[in-house]
């Protein structure tokens, strides 16, 4: 598959993947919703993804994904969440984080997703309200740092 083609093999399975472990089963209109796409083009869709191993598709019983299809289902969804995330922790409303996570899970650079994910992990583990944290959060609403540079380096001496 081409990149674009990819791209939206990786959604189609991140959708499937998401509707059977929360329902148990995904079902073509269901997808299409979620896409924003009409059931014909769905259907296309799970004839290629089937064809390329990716998922099991039973007529009038639904559709499985392969060892294969889940793990790169689990890569986009981790992918999408590490980036959601990331911006939410920036600020960002959490339905544009989740708008923009689905824009930039496919495009990002491994080690610039990497950086993200220990960033991620950095401040979910860190100490309850890090100082640093508000003082991003005043910068952003301000403009203004709470404390210059220059007061920091004179308190040291």
């Amino acid at each position: 598959m081409e990149k674009a083609a990819t791209e939206r093999a990786e959604d189609y399975l991140e959708v499937i993947y998401d509707l059977i472990s929360k329902k148990g089963y995904a079902r073509i209109v269901e997808i299409a919703e979620r896409l924003n796409v009409r059931p014909p083009t769905v259907t296309e869709m799970i004839k290629k993804l089937s064809e390329k191993g990716l998922l099991v598709h039973e007529k009038y019983r639904g559709f499985t994904l392969t060892e294969e299809g889940e793990r790169i289902a689990k890569a986009v969804q981790r992918r999408h969440e590490t980036i959601a995330n990331f911006l939410m922790i920036l600020g960002v409303d959490k339905e544009i984080a989740e708008q923009d996570a689905c824009k930039m899970e496919h495009d990002l650079h491994p080690m610039t997703l990497e950086r993200f994910t220990k960033f991620v992990e950095f401040v979910q583990n860190a100490p309850q309200d890090p100082e640093w944290l508000e003082h991003f959060e005043h910068y952003v609403k301000t403009g203004e740092h709470k404390c210059k540079v220059s007061d920091l380096l004179s308190s040291l001496k």
